[in-house]
């Protein structure tokens, strides 16, 4: 397992604190949180890439790796892995760092799918930026 950050672009996409109201009984936070908190981040690299709304469309590859604790600063980290007609697909990788820890930890990582939709929610293509010949 691998225990250097991602460099995507220095920052992570989105960063939190997990929240006791996130967690079960014993003090673990709820996969579910977590994987809200990665589709959340996803989105926002989806939408400046099909600069329009996007709808998630599907996860794959999801692995729980390690454990996130009430107080845990999480950052999710994005890369585009691919663009097509509609859709593009992003790898996200989350890490926690405990409050009074420097050590970040790789908690999850899955790779999700976003469409790129108009107004009335109908999938419409993605532009690509023009490649200078």
């Amino acid at each position: 397992m691998s225990h250097e950050k991602p460099n995507y672009d220095h920052c992570p996409a989105l960063r939190t604190i997990a929240m006791p109201a996130d967690a079960n009984a014993n003090g673990d936070i709820f996969g579910g949180w977590l994987l809200a908190q990665m589709d959340l981040a996803g989105s926002i690299i989806a939408t400046q890439t099909a600069k329009t709304r996007v709808a998630t469309v599907g996860i794959e590859a999801m692995a729980f790796k390690l454990p996130v604790f009430i107080g845990d600063e999480v950052s999710f980290y994005c890369k585009t892995i691919r663009i097509g007609n509609t859709s593009t697909t992003i790898h996200i990788e989350s890490w926690a760092r405990g409050r009074l820890d420097d050590t970040a930890r790789k908690v999850t990582e899955g790779n999700f799918t976003y469409v790129a939709i108009d107004e009335n929610r109908h999938p419409v293509p993605i532009v690509r930026p023009k490649v200078p010949a």
